[in-house]
């Protein structure tokens, strides 16, 4: 229970800091652009999290749509075909481990490397 919440707490505080990132980005992004930020379209760490990125939204669109098929019939009060579900689990670990692989790009990224 304990560790439930704690790692709830983490999340919406890393959903707090994603918000605040992205808005220096459109900040940043409004003002007078130089040639840094060329730096972004040649650096394969930017390019490698990007297309991570791209692949763990590709991978949740048939997920949330069944989850938000399963929603629908238990409101109907139908039982909802749950034999996809370790098929979406297996999807999950998938884009757990996306995730990570997205890190080590970004730091690398933070770093100049690549």
């Amino acid at each position: 229970m304990t560790l439930r919440w704690v790692l709830a707490s983490l999340h919406l505080l890393a959903l707090g800091i994603g918000l605040g990132a992205v808005w220096v980005r459109a900040r940043t992004l409004r003002g007078e652009l130089d040639s840094r930020t060329g730096y972004y379209l040649q650096s394969h760490a930017f390019l490698t999290k990007l297309g991570l990125l791209l692949l763990i939204l590709a991978l949740e669109i048939w997920p949330v749509v069944t989850l938000t098929r399963w929603r629908r019939n238990l409101a109907a009060g139908k039982a909802p075909d749950l034999g996809t579900a370790p098929a979406m689990a297996r999807i999950s670990l998938v884009q757990t481990g996306l995730i990570v692989l997205m890190v080590f790009a970004a730091t690398a990224m933070a770093r100049g490397m690549g």
